[in-house]
Order: C-alpha cells, then sequence, then structure tokens
C-alpha cells in the first residue's frame, strides 16, 4: 500500500444489531478520515450440531453455498442506505476472529461490535470482539449492542438490591 493510498476502517459485518451500529460508527469515522470502509463478512459451515440422518430440505439449508447466499443477503442489507464513503464488501469463507485480525493488517481502524453474552457464553463460544482487541494489528473499536428502552415501574426502579441477608 502506498503512502498516499489511505488506509480503510475495516469493520465486521455478521447482521445483529451491535454489528449493524459498528457499521454506522465505521462509516461515520471512515467520513471524517476521508477513508474507505471495508464492511467484512466471514461465514463458514459448521456441521458440529448436526447427528444422525438429516431431511433433504434441512441438507440444502446448510449447505455452503446456501450459507454463503444467506451471509451475502446479510452483508447486502447491513450497507443498504449507508451513504458518505465508499464501502467496499468483501465476504470470506472462515473463522471471523482471524478474518478481521488478518484484515487488521492494512487497516487503520477495526471496528466491531459486542452482543455482550456474559462470561459462560464468551467461555464456551469464545468472544470474537475480545480476540480483536488482544490479537488485531491497528487499534480496535468495540461497539456494544444498543439496550432496548422499556419503561419499568417506579417501585421496581427504586427497589435496592442487596446480596442477600444482612446480619
Amino acid at each position: 500500500m502506498s503512502e498516499k493510498e489511505s488506509r480503510p476502517v475495516v469493520v465486521g459485518v455478521d447482521g445483529s444489531a451491535a454489528a449493524q451500529e459498528a457499521l454506522r460508527w465505521a462509516v461515520e469515522d471512515a467520513r471524517r478520515r476521508g477513508s474507505r470502509v471495508d464492511a467484512i463478512s466471514a461465514w463458514h459451515p459448521d456441521y458440529g450440531i448436526v447427528i444422525g440422518p438429516v431431511p433433504a430440505e434441512i441438507g440444502m439449508r446448510i449447505s455452503p453455498e446456501a450459507m454463503r447466499s444467506a451471509q451475502q443477503s446479510v452483508l447486502d442489507r447491513a450497507v443498504e442506505g449507508l451513504e458518505g464513503v465508499e464501502i467496499r464488501r468483501v465476504l470470506v469463507e472462515g473463522d471471523p476472529r482471524t478474518i478481521l485480525t488478518d484484515a487488521s493488517k492494512d487497516a487503520e481502524l477495526l471496528v466491531v461490535g459486542s452482543r455482550g453474552h456474559g462470561p459462560l457464553a464468551e467461555a464456551i463460544l469464545g468472544s470474537v470482539s475480545s480476540y480483536c482487541v488482544h490479537h488485531a494489528s491497528c487499534p480496535v473499536v468495540v461497539i456494544r449492542e444498543p439496550k432496548a428502552e422499556k419503561e419499568r415501574p417506579v417501585a421496581e426502579a427504586a427497589a435496592p438490591l442487596t446480596p442477600g441477608p444482612l446480619l
């Protein structure tokens, strides 16, 4: 990459609300920087949950072609309506953690969403955002999933929380 060519802002896109917020944030940041956005969506077949014979209609939905097509649709919908910067759509087969950290080598910034699954789910599933923070070659911004606004009764909001009986 030449010195005159600006480095992209890379963002992970997986269809989640957190990833959509990360994409919006990345577009705004790239607009300020005058660079493009590389919206990267990774997919990979995971047959670990399939045990025994599978009906043909289910087998067709989990074929690599169907998964790739579904992920391409997710990526296309995510970038719809976003303007102001060049957005390059990148669909890659592989583990999102390694795909994003590899892309960070030529990036100005890596932006990822975080669903905030909690410690147990992250221990079992692994956290893409945590992996990127620890292994990326550029600065990383983690955008949390937006909290749904819901009204709580006044009594519930005012109730004190205690860890147990106080002695």
